[in-house]
């Protein structure tokens, strides 16, 4: 006779089912709590996907594409659906190579056949007839040895050198029809499960695959093209391949012969270079720039990167001044609230945007100003008779979340503000299928930090993100098309620097902990990369901010 098992469904209900149920069928018992088809779950919070039998009493949850982690699963499904697509539209000798992110979605190029817009289009229409097949995707753990083998037949050698670097005995691989690939990440269960994408042609044989967010998971958006962003991503790209390295197996080759050092040069040089000509920029336009405006979302080296290109323009005979936004948030009674009823004080509007203003109005008109100084602990302003005065070679760079928003400076001319986004724009893959988004790479580099600086756990950093990442979407990523210049601060090594950093962290999340099915993401991801040791980076690099012992430190 067949036994029951207990399921406690998010310690709130409990249903009883017979041992060896796969939670695919488990989960139609709590569709009603969700809005979206659900991707897979979460079995005594470890993320398991939907065609795993439950076989004891557990703790069950389940997840749609309106969590973080359900769009990474979301987008991963819908990534290999594309490129079954694609085969099956241009051939199997045909390879689909996945870049970047990009907008609400990834940039991705066909290699070995010609694309234009009526032939993504027939991909497009491909996908969802699969998605109607309800085809499954199927996971099956191989031997390295073997899968190694069978993608050196398959004349795959991304996936070979990749996986040559995995110290596991054996390797997860996903079926799709008759298509077997690696991925990191889980899968849906089924093709039916992903009801919403858009495929949109750019150039060059590119497209961008866009899907719903949890920000907005009712639908895909549609894509919004900023050259600026496409450009960095496509140019770092070829960057890299000159100096060798396309996907991970190629730094992993240059760590295992020791000559990481050459990789570390030539990434510090290519970072120094984006400063030394946007400097450049400025010197030419010396008679309007009064103003460098400095926004990127969290961890994108922000503060070391507007003191280097403050010396950068020293050099050219300016006299650089800093001022901090965060001297001018309004007192602690008038700051506005979130939903929550919480302080919200990524808003633009918890800032003295008046008095900046007033400030920066009178500081460019030759005036002396004394300035404010924000105490954090009582909550506001406070004037210990700091004065500030302009000269006339003398240039402001003001660094901070809002620095893109001309309500900041409304108060000043466009010509006179010079306006600069950054971020770690990756562009190391794990191999022609698996990328790093580009937030994964900031996430890495703040649990490091906050490590380091303010005494908080992988945890507690990973709990933060939600409202982190909200306030970059909401504050960054809208102004990126009225921008004069872009800096990458990412590093082609970095990885393998914040692996022997940052994985013992992530090892600490406790199997419990809300943010432990992340963190194996994470420490998943990070298994693909060697570590590699951080005694030759630069004092002053921009990596030195968050791993420690940068020059920059006061």
């Amino acid at each position: 006779m067949a036994k029951l098992i207990k399921v406690n469904f998010r310690g709130k209900e409990t249903k009883e089912f017979l041992q060896g149920t796969t939670l695919e069928e488990i989960s139609d018992s709590f569709k009603k709590y969700y809005n979206y088809p659900i991707l897979i779950g979460r079995v005594n919070n470890h993320l398991t996907e939907l065609n795993h039998v439950i076989e004891s009493n557990s703790n069950i949850d389940f997840i749609d594409r309106s969590s973080e982690l359900g769009t990474s699963v979301n987008a991963c499904s819908l990534q290999f659906l594309m490129i079954l697509a694609t085969k099956k539209i241009l051939g199997y000798e045909t390879e689909i190579v996945i870049e970047n992110s990009l907008d609400n979605g990834a940039y991705c190029e066909v290699h070995g056949a010609q694309l234009d817009k009526p032939i993504l289009k027939k991909i497009e229409q491909k996908m969802k007839e699969i998605i109607e097949l309800d085809l499954k995707y199927t996971k099956v753990s191989v031997a390295r040895l073997d899968a190694i083998e069978f993608y050196k037949r398959k004349k795959r050698q991304d996936k070979v050198n990749m996986l040559k670097y995995i110290s596991n005995s054996f390797v997860n691989l996903y079926r799709l029809d008759d298509v077997y690939d690696y991925f990191f990440t889980e899968m849906a269960p089924s093709t039916k499960a992903l009801s919403d994408f858009k495929l949109t042609y750019i150039k060059n044989n590119g497209f961008v695959i866009s899907y719903p967010t949890a920000e907005a998971p009712e639908m895909t958006l549609d894509y919004i093209h900023k050259p600026m962003v496409y450009q960095t991503f496509y140019d770092y790209t070829a960057w890299a391949r000159t100096i060798g390295i396309s996907n991970a197996s190629d730094l992993n080759r240059i760590v295992s012969l020791g000559k990481y050092n050459d990789v570390i040069r030539l990434a510090e040089t290519h970072y120094e270079g984006q400063l030394a000509l946007i400097s450049e920029r400025i010197y030419q336009n010396k008679e309007n720039i009064k103003l460098v405006l400095l926004a990127g979302p969290s961890s994108s080296g922000k503060t070391t990167t507007a003191k280097k290109l403050g010396i950068y323009l020293q050099s050219k005979g300016f006299k650089t001044n800093y001022i901090s936004i965060d001297d001018y948030f309004k007192e602690k009674d008038e700051t506005p609230k979130d939903e929550n009823g919480e302080y919200d004080f990524e808003s633009i509007e918890a800032l003295d945007i008046e008095l900046f203003n007033k400030h920066l109005v009178k500081l460019l008109s030759g005036e002396k100003v004394l300035m404010p100084e924000y105490n954090f602990v009582l909550g506001k302003k406070e004037y210990k008779k700091r004065y500030l005065q302009l000269e006339k070679n003398d240039i402001l760079i003001i660094e901070g979340l809002h620095g893109l928003n001309d309500k900041l400076t409304s108060a000043i001319k466009r010509k006179n503000k010079f306006k600069i986004t950054i971020a770690p724009y990756t562009q190391i893959n794990i191999d022609n299928h698996n990328y790093i988004h580009t937030s994964d790479t900031r996430k890495l580099r703040r649990i490091v930090r906050d490590s380091k600086t303010r005494g908080k756990s992988a945890s507690d950093t990973l709990k933060m993100w939600k409202k982190i990442h909200n306030g970059e979407m909401n504050y960054i990523f809208p102004f990126q098309n009225d921008i004069d210049g872009i800096i990458n601060s990412a590093m082609v090594y970095e990885i393998g620097v914040l692996k022997t950093y940052v994985e013992p962290l992530l090892f600490s999340v406790d199997e419990k902990d809300e943010t432990y099915p992340e963190a194996i993401r994470l420490i998943n991801l990070l298994r693909n990369f060697l570590p590699i040791p951080s005694d030759d980076i630069p004092r002053d690099s921009v990596l030195r901010e968050f791993i420690g012992k940068s020059g920059f430190d006061s």
